[in-house]
Formats: structure tokens, sequence, C-alpha cells
């Protein structure tokens, strides 16, 4: 009789069967992940494929790193590989090459002849070209690898910083890089020596050699770029106007000049912008006197002709600090002004009270029309403010009658922007709803030449 062998307990883990001879396949990608972090291989690699092409064989060099591509992981290296492309070798960190006595790159901007755009081009055409191939670079140049170059300015020649400036510049310009990889140069201390001046100098001067300002001034804004105070020393940003003189003293002056618009707008739309908030803290006051009914009236006139002396002060002030010529300072009162006014949201009722706003403001506006060219320039403000507003588009003779009447404007401005000074925005519309207004200034002239012939 043959024996039972004891049932075993059952386990909590039932085991799998081993696959004997079967290969197990690693997941995609795992194996990269896995192998060392090698920077000095991959650049002795890569070395390898540069070296035997010719010093100025550019196109050899673009087919060189194209082939190197499909054998080296650029993905994995490429903060080292746009090291050894712009500055010639690896980084460590603190800016300084990696000192294991290895030679400089065969390929780099490094390598150009001189500092300028004929000399540099030829490379930053190379990186291109790579980048093209293998798109994911280009963030990690934006992004990662530029700014962290150009941060070491202080540890870099002359020579070298100039090479470095021209190549950005050209990158940036290209579509290859940001402008707001200028950011890692604002520190205090690299602006102390200057260099970040000196930088933004150089590139500010490449770029334009091939664009226009409005050009450069566009990948400033989408940069970020927004106050060149920044790249001056901390001691330096209190000089009035350091901006416009240093530029100017090196013979930038569409730098110098674009500045100066950009700085006038920003005044502009700041000062527009305070006149527009007192205006509406004065309509506060003006309703809280009206709801005490008794002396209601008299106390809104006081407010009003108040507010008035206040907004013109206030502009006169502007003016001077700013430099701002009288046929811009009208614009600007005339913005506040609507940008101020007490509107409804209903439309049969805007027309009424944009009339009510301008009769009971124009005064603001008569102190800084002293000339023919301020009051033409104050009609046009007019004009496209309500062009771009059709709601109150039909308001436009009656507000030139408010302000002819308030001694604003005269009727040989009238005339003269009815004849060859209206803006093309609308044009036609405006014309022809004031030519009742013209028509009338027209005989008054005719009647006042006719009254001096008989004398």
């Amino acid at each position: 009789m043959t024996s039972i062998p004891p049932a075993t307990a059952p386990s909590g883990k039932s085991e799998k069967p081993a696959l004997t001879g079967a290969r197990i396949k690693q997941r995609k990608g795992a194996a990269k992940l896995q192998a060392k972090f090698e920077p000095e291989a991959f650049r002795d690699a890569l070395y390898k494929h540069l070296e035997p092409v010719k010093p100025e064989d550019f196109d050899g060099f673009a087919a060189a790193l194209d082939k190197a591509g499909n054998t080296l992981d650029y993905r994995k290296y490429a903060d080292q590989f746009f090291e050894i492309l712009i500055v010639g070798g690896l980084l460590a960190p603190g800016g300084q090459f990696v000192d294991d006595d290895a030679p400089p790159s065969p390929f780099s901007i490094s390598n150009a002849k001189t500092a300028t755009p004929a000399d540099v081009k030829p490379y930053v055409t190379v990186i291109d070209k790579v980048i093209r191939r293998y798109k994911f670079l280009q963030k990690v140049l934006e992004e990662s690898t530029l700014p962290g170059i150009i941060q070491y300015i202080n540890r870099y020649t002359q020579e070298q910083n100039d090479k470095l400036a021209c190549a950005t510049a050209l990158l940036i310009q290209q579509g290859l890089a940001s402008a707001n990889v200028l950011t890692s140069i604002q520190k205090d201390h690299l602006t102390k020596d200057e260099l970040p001046i000196n930088f933004v100098t150089l590139l500010f001067r490449t770029y334009l050699a091939d664009a226009s300002m409005d050009h450069l001034g566009t990948a400033l804004r989408k940069g970020g770029i927004k106050d060149l105070l920044l790249f001056f020393p901390a001691h330096k940003r209190e000089q009035p106007g350091i901006i416009v003189t240093h530029f100017k003293s090196v013979g930038l002056n569409a730098v110098a000049e674009w500045w100066q618009r950009r700085q006038v707008r920003e005044i502009k739309d700041q000062t527009s912008a305070r006149v527009a908030e007192i205006l509406k803290e004065s309509q506060g006051r003006q309703d809280e006197a009206l709801e005490e009914g008794e002396g209601g009236p008299a106390a809104v006139k006081q407010i009003v002709e108040a507010t008035r002396a206040e907004v013109v002060e206030y502009l006169k002030v502007q003016m001077k600090a700013a430099g701002v010529p009288f046929e811009e300072a009208v614009v600007i009162a005339w913005e506040g002004i609507m940008k101020g006014a007490d509107m409804s949201d209903r439309p049969d009722q805007m027309e009424a009270q944009t009339m009510k706003e301008v009769t009971k403001y124009a005064p603001i506006l008569e102190p800084f029309t002293p000339n023919a060219r301020s009051e033409i320039a104050l009609i046009n403000a007019i004009q496209l403010y309500l062009y771009e507003d059709t709601r109150i588009m039909k308001t436009f003779p009656n507000i030139l009658k408010v302000l002819y009447n308030a001694d604003v404007i005269n009727s040989g401005a009238i005339l003269y922007w009815a004849s060859k000074g209206a803006k093309p925005q609308g044009k036609q519309h405006f014309l022809k709803a004031a030519e009742p207004l013209i028509k009338i200034l027209q005989q008054q002239e005719e009647e006042d030449d006719d009254e001096e012939d008989e004398e």
C-alpha cells in the first residue's frame, strides 16, 4: 500500500513558470537611461567626426554633424553638444573649461576669425542646419545651453565675448533663440564691471547690420526684455537719460530713438490713465454733491472747475518732465477725458453722454492747443477715437463745434484738416459728417476776407 504524501499549505503567491532560453526584452529607452553619463566620451566621439573636415568647409561640418547624430546621443548630451559648437569645449560648473588636456573643438564659433557677422554667420548657419535636422535641440539651446553659456561672460576673454555676442544676435535674429536668454546676464556681479551692457551693445550692432530697429524691438518685447537699465551697473541706473546717452555715444542712434519713443508711449499711457482716474474721482464727488440736494449744482460747478485746474496742472508737469510737445500732450488729455467719461452701456444714451463730457472738460484741452499743429493733432485724435468706437461716430461734427466755441480749435485748423489733414481711417465718412460745419466756416472766412478788402 502506497502512502499518500501530506498536503502542503497553499502559498500566498503562485510561482510562475520559468521560460528557459527566452531573452527578456528591455523596455524602449531603458538601455539609454541606464547608460553612464560620459560627456568626455561624447566629446571625443564627436571630434572624430569633425577632425577630417577642412577648417572652412562649412557644408562639410554640417554634413559631419548630421551623420554623427545617427550614432551619438544628441538628446542626452544636448548641452554638451552646444558647448562644443559655441565655445569650443566642455564647461565645468562655474563656467570654466573642463581641464582634461583635451584640444579645442575643430568646429566652434570661437574659431571665427573675427567677431563680425561675415565671419560668425557661417558657423551659426551650420548650427541652424543641425537644428533643422534634429528639431529637439532648439529648445535645449534656447532654454538651457545659451543662457548657461552667456551667464559666464566674466570667465571669457574679450574676443570670446565679442564672438559670443555676435553669434547670440544672429541666433535671435534667425529665430533659433529668444531674446529672453539675455536675462541670464542681468546679474549684479556682472553689471558692476559693465560686461552686460558691452555685450548687448555689440549684440544690437550685429542685429541692426541686417535688420530694422522695429524687428529688434519686437524680438526684445517677445523675449520679455523690458528694461535696458538692468544691463547697466546699479550705480548708473539713476543717471537721467543714461540709456539714450550710452547708445548715442556708441553710434547706435536707432536704439536711442527707439527707447525714447517707447518711454514716451509709456508716459502717455500712464498720464492718460491718471487723467481718467482724476476725472472718475471727480465724478464721484459730483454725484455726492447732487445727492445732498440744496446747493448741489453750485458745488458741482466748483468741483468741475477744480478738477479742470488739477488736470491741466498735472499735464503741464508731465509735459515738462518727459519733454512731451503740445501736439502729443493734447492727445493725452483727450484720451484721458474719454477714458474717464461716465458712459452708459446703452447705445441710445452714449452720444448724449459723450457730448456732455466733452462740453464739461473742453477747457482742459484749450491750454494744450497753442498752435495749428496741436489743433490738427487733436482733430485727428478725435477722428481715430470715433472710428474705433462706431457707437458715437455721429458726434464728430458736434464735438468740433463744442471745441470751436470753447476756443480749443479755430476755423483754420478745421479747414486744413478737411482739405488735406484728415487721417485715412473713415475719412470720407467724417468729411461728409462735418460738411455743413465746413461750409459755414468757409463762408465766414470769405466774408472776413471781403471785409478786409473793403478796408
